[in-house]
């Protein structure tokens, strides 16, 4: 039997699926999906080995934009406007590339369809040295982490992947799965197809995984593309800048 992806919805409207980026979980984008679900009927999900999702231990995006085909197939949806965050967008994108039919508007925040350098390793080597058998709390967690991640904010995201279990702390990510597949989730668009789509990548203006070098890619792409940049908003753009990254959003879907 096929597994499909662990999921929110909420509100009415016309369908948009929102997808999480790497050791996130459908929480991370709940800020955006206040904003729109007056409107229309917004699915989060869970990817493959975060949340509450299925375990596999392969993620490459020809998968992970499978998984959510299933997903819209199990849920009755035949097309949808896709939004993604950072692998998420990676994601969106291979979706909205090999299965054009089912997205009607796409929304790529602060990723471009190119492999990136690794960039992740002390995470996800930090995580995976938190001694789960011997903390009580996130705190004694963080503590550790500390030590691999410098910024409190990363480790209070990071750290939202303990939960509490048989009394325990354990990761409700797999942890193990998403390293070994950590070349996939780093591999840019392999595909040769276009999406002619409205499509709006979202950057932030103190980021760099959308650079100038990127535009001639993603014109070829997605040859109905436009960007906006949200200045003083780093790769986390939803949520440092929620009411200017929701406002650019409801207008796009909008018009």
């Amino acid at each position: 039997m096929k597994q499909t992806l662990h999921y929110k919805q909420q509100g009415s409207g016309a369908d948009i699926i929102l997808i999480h980026g790497l050791l996130g979980s459908l929480e991370n984008l709940n800020m955006v999906a206040k904003g729109l679900i007056d409107n229309y009927r917004v699915t989060n999900i869970d990817v493959r080995n975060h949340g509450l999702s299925f375990h596999n231990n392969s993620m490459n995006y020809q998968e992970l934009a499978q998984d959510v085909v299933d997903l819209m197939a199990e849920l009755k949806i035949e097309r949808a406007h896709i939004l993604g965050h950072s692998m998420g967008g990676k994601i969106a994108m291979q979706l909205a590339l090999e299965y054009n039919e089912k997205v009607e508007k796409l929304i790529v925040a602060d990723i471009a369809p190119v492999a990136y350098p690794p960039h992740h390793n002390h995470i996800i080597e930090g995580l995976k040295s938190i001694d789960v058998e011997n903390i009580s709390s996130r705190k004694d967690a963080d503590i550790q982490l500390a030590k691999y991640v410098d910024e409190v904010g990363v480790r209070q995201f990071l750290l939202r992947n303990l939960v509490p279990k048989d009394g325990k702390l354990t990761f409700k990510c797999n942890l193990d799965y998403i390293e070994n597949s950590y070349p996939q989730i780093m591999e840019g668009y392999q595909g040769t197809q276009k999406f002619t789509g409205e499509t709006l990548f979202i950057k932030g203006g103190n980021s760099s995984y959308i650079t100038a070098e990127h535009r001639n890619i993603i014109n070829q792409l997605f040859t109905n593309s436009r960007a906006k940049i949200i200045q003083g908003a780093g790769h986390w753009l939803h949520a440092e800048k929620t009411t200017a990254f929701n406002k650019i959003l409801t207008d796009f879907l909008a018009n």
